[in-house]
């Protein structure tokens, strides 16, 4: 058994694909590297192929229609065999000596019979054409270096949230609690970092600065004016985060804490994009994503509507919008996000 397998979606990365791979290469025998062409039309298939027949034992090429994103990485899930799964797209890359330190804990427990469910490292993103950089750290939150559970996590910072670039997950748990992303739909990596959580028992945190990830490209998805264009896609993805987890279920208080947070700024997200919009047909969809929350979960609802976050995005009139969209930008800087 390989200890990672390592995802990489790819949609025409021609361009910047062979950077991604080459960052990857490193990890030798230990690793297994799914090349996910997903429909590309470019180069992307001929160049997974060449890295297939060049590392047979270390990189396999899959092809499939394309089916987004989420189904990248569900493709990349079901051709895993390694202990331990990572996504990692094709325009982003890690740093070699941070990703050999990731290798050598994982095999270290693994040789002393000890396994995690969730491994966690820092990522880097870095705005395009700008000297802006940020670190997303966990010291402070999460214990260092040793296998932990959420009684001893701490409260996380504003802004402070495990994403896609940070996790590391054991496969078979993966696979044994179903996750399956939808489709043609963007913004599902909030769906990765969230459903999973609820199955997650014993975890590690490595304080190296692993992934390191671009920000701000004009074609980006999460570029503001694209989200809005995309803003059905992102309330399906918001929708889902609230259907597919029972807050009430959540045995940890810990654990419920960090998920409603994460889940709180993903509401906030939707909700200011579609104030964003101006659009009346969008304001109508804001409140029926409240409406559909409330439906599903009213403790949930009263919870998001009425916390501080909540109250800030329902002031009424178009003062109140104004004052909403003015705390979103402020926390664009303070969070990073572009």
């Amino acid at each position: 058994m390989k200890l990672l397998s390592v995802a990489i979606p790819c949609y025409n990365s021609q361009d910047y694909m062979r950077y991604c791979i080459e960052s990857l290469l490193p990890g030798g025998e230990d690793v297994e590297l799914l090349i996910v062409n997903d429909g590309s039309s470019d180069r992307t298939a001929m160049i997974a192929d060449e890295y297939a027949r060049r590392y047979p034992t270390i990189v396999k090429a899959i092809h499939q229609e394309n089916g987004g994103h989420g189904e990248a990485v569900n493709a990349g899930l079901r051709n895993a065999t390694g202990l331990y799964f990572k996504v990692v797209d094709s325009d982003d890359w890690v740093d070699v000596r941070a990703y050999l330190k990731i290798l050598q804990t994982l095999q270290e427990l693994q040789n002393e019979d000890k396994i995690v469910d969730m491994a966690i490292s820092n990522f880097v993103y870095e705005k395009e054409e700008t000297s802006y950089r940020k670190i997303m750290k966990y010291s402070g939150v999460l214990p260092e270096g040793k296998i932990f559970t959420w009684d001893d996590v701490k409260p996380f910072r504003k802004g402070q949230y495990l994403l896609m670039h940070s996790i590391i997950y054991r496969t078979q748990m993966l696979k044994d609690c179903g996750l399956e992303l939808p489709k043609h739909t963007f913004y599902v990596d909030n769906l990765f970092v969230y459903v999973p959580l609820v199955h997650v028992k014993k975890m590690i945190y490595m304080n190296v600065d692993f992934y390191r990830y671009f920000i701000g490209r004009e074609d980006q998805s999460v570029q503001e004016s694209i989200m809005i264009k995309r803003i059905d896609q992102q309330l399906k993805v918001n929708k889902l985060m609230v259907r597919q987890v029972d807050m009430d279920s959540i045995p940890h208080p810990n654990l419920r804490r960090y998920m409603f947070a994460h889940l709180e700024i993903v509401t906030v997200v939707s909700a200011i994009l579609l104030i964003r919009s101006g659009t009346a047909e969008n304001l109508m969809k804001k409140k029926e994503l409240w409406k559909f929350i409330k439906d599903t979960d009213i403790q949930l609802y009263q919870e998001l509507k009425y916390g501080f976050m909540g109250r800030l995005i329902h002031l009424p009139g178009r003062a109140g919008r104004l004052i909403s969209v003015g705390a979103y930008k402020i926390s664009q800087r303070l969070v990073g996000f572009n």
